[in-house]
């Protein structure tokens, strides 16, 4: 059994407001958790929202809850992966050329458990800033995706794109507005983000 299905069980009682882990308030260093669990604890501790899947029709059930939370049906997204588009027709989401889209929907290219951060490139966001880009974003990963480090995603992309390599490679790592003035922060900018974490190992 994988550990996420230990820790959340089915998708259907997956979302953090009604699991916390053993280790969700837990204040002390996390270096004694695995890659999995420092990867949790440091993206809810930075403000996501994790939602697990263990198949690809709990990925589609768990995007309609968030569009059902959020009233996004019916409304423009920006999305550049072809692969992700049937999944906004599903819903009736515009997203070709969305002049006000409500959310990025798309993929990334790694998980990155000491920050807790999502690692993109062009191939998800194109040229696009973070803060160019929609407040709210709700991004499909796997869990294979999930690596120890910054340095590891940078290595990862260079073997997975030998000739086509990606430019704009940067990473999102806070979910909320800071509540006090906080100097890690500085120059960041916070979004609302869902992860859509999907069972492959």
């Amino acid at each position: 059994m994988s550990f996420f299905k230990k820790i959340f069980g089915t998708a259907n009682t997956s979302s953090d407001e009604e699991n916390e882990s053993e280790y969700g308030n837990n204040p002390t260093p996390n270096s004694h958790l695995s890659i999995d669990e420092q990867f949790i604890f440091n993206f809810k501790k930075n403000g996501g929202k994790f939602l697990y899947c263990e198949n690809k029709q709990e990925v589609e059930e768990q995007l309609e809850n968030i569009l059902e939370e959020n009233d996004w049906f019916e409304s423009e997204a920006l999305c550049y992966e072809p692969r992700l588009f049937p999944l906004l027709e599903e819903n009736k989401l515009l997203y070709i050329s969305p002049k006000s889209p409500k959310f990025l929907l798309a993929s990334c290219e790694n998980l990155i458990a000491d920050e807790g951060s999502i690692l993109f490139s062009s191939k998800q966001i194109r040229q696009d800033k973070p803060n160019e880009l929609p407040a709210n974003i709700v991004i499909i990963a796997t869990t294979s995706q999930i690596l120890p480090m910054k340095s590891d995603g940078l290595s990862a992309i260079k073997r997975k794109y030998e000739r086509d390599y990606p430019t704009n490679i940067t990473t999102i790592k806070y979910f909320e507005k800071a509540k006090e003035e906080d100097f890690t922060q500085y120059g960041s900018v916070a979004k609302n983000l869902y992860l859509l974490l999907l069972e492959d190992l």
